[in-house]
């Protein structure tokens, strides 16, 4: 492979080889470099995507193939709404890995909860497979998702297919509001976890920032400690490598030092996040 690969500053030309139509507004994206995979992130570290002439982002890596990365991106904006765009061929530039990714030694032997609200499930997704792929590393899997509306649900064969026959996972799916065909759970994300009244080791939590507020806000009603909390504060990141400023908070860069903290960390941060 090219030896720029390893350089997460240099951009490595790439193409789009997959569109997954994910919702309304989300497409998971398949990203190959010339010579295969641009580089071997950890689960829940972050890629830049580039398209001459429109911009750069930061985007999570929700999974890895042997010869690509894949991103959920949503359209939101002018880059976003390009790749939305784009179809299998385009071609693309992408540089990597940043963040720290999730503590996987921490999470290692112990029941997991997985929390992911709307895109947010994006990012949750790389430990999720990483755990099914390494299955025996970890105990007993929990994942609950809730998006806004039945259509706005990302991951879908995952969620109802994938997921539910993996050994000792279950799976939880709500919606805000459903329609007149949706026969599941209908309900907030937090109530819904107070419902299941869950008893992991560990757990992991994304998701709209009104969701992780009232999310931990019943986590710690059900007694969990800070310690036994991460989550992820990536949608603050911007260059990647802590020059621009955009992601400080008091002593941290949360694209060196983050975007995957625990609860406990941060709590010792200024209350801006």
């Amino acid at each position: 492979m090219n030896s720029e690969c390893c350089n997460p500053l240099v951009p490595l030309p790439g193409k789009i080889i997959k569109i997954v139509d994910e919702s309304p507004d989300v497409k998971t994206f398949h990203i190959a470099a010339a010579e295969g995979k641009p580089f071997t992130p950890l689960p829940g570290q972050l890629g830049m995507l580039s398209i001459p002439g429109v911009g750069e982002g930061m985007f999570s890596i929700t999974s890895q193939g042997p010869d690509h990365l894949e991103m959920a991106i949503k359209k939101v904006g002018v880059l976003t709404d390009s790749l939305h765009d784009a179809q299998v061929g385009q071609p693309i530039a992408i540089r990597g890995p940043y963040g720290n990714g999730f503590p996987v030694e921490k999470f290692k032997g112990k029941d997991i909860l997985f929390i992911g609200g709307g895109i947010g499930l994006a990012p949750v997704r790389s430990l999720i497979v990483h755990c099914l792929q390494n299955r025996g590393d970890f105990g007993k899997i929990s994942i609950l998702y809730g998006a806004r509306s039945p259509e706005e649900l990302v991951f879908k064969e995952d969620l109802f297919k994938n997921w539910p026959q993996a050994k000792d996972t279950t799976v939880y799916v709500t919606v805000d509001k459903g329609d007149e065909q949706w026969q599941g759970h209908v309900g907030f994300v937090p109530a819904y976890v107070e419902e299941i009244n869950p008893s992991p080791s560990m757990v992991l939590l994304c998701g709209p920032p009104v969701m992780i507020k009232f999310t931990l806000e019943t986590l710690s009603k059900l007694g969990f400690s800070n310690e036994q909390i991460v989550t992820t504060l990536e949608m603050r990141m911007k260059c990647g490598i802590g020059k621009c400023g955009r992601c400080n908070i008091g002593s941290k860069f949360i694209c060196l030092d983050g975007p995957v903290f625990t609860l406990n960390e941060l709590e010792g941060l200024p209350p801006e996040y």
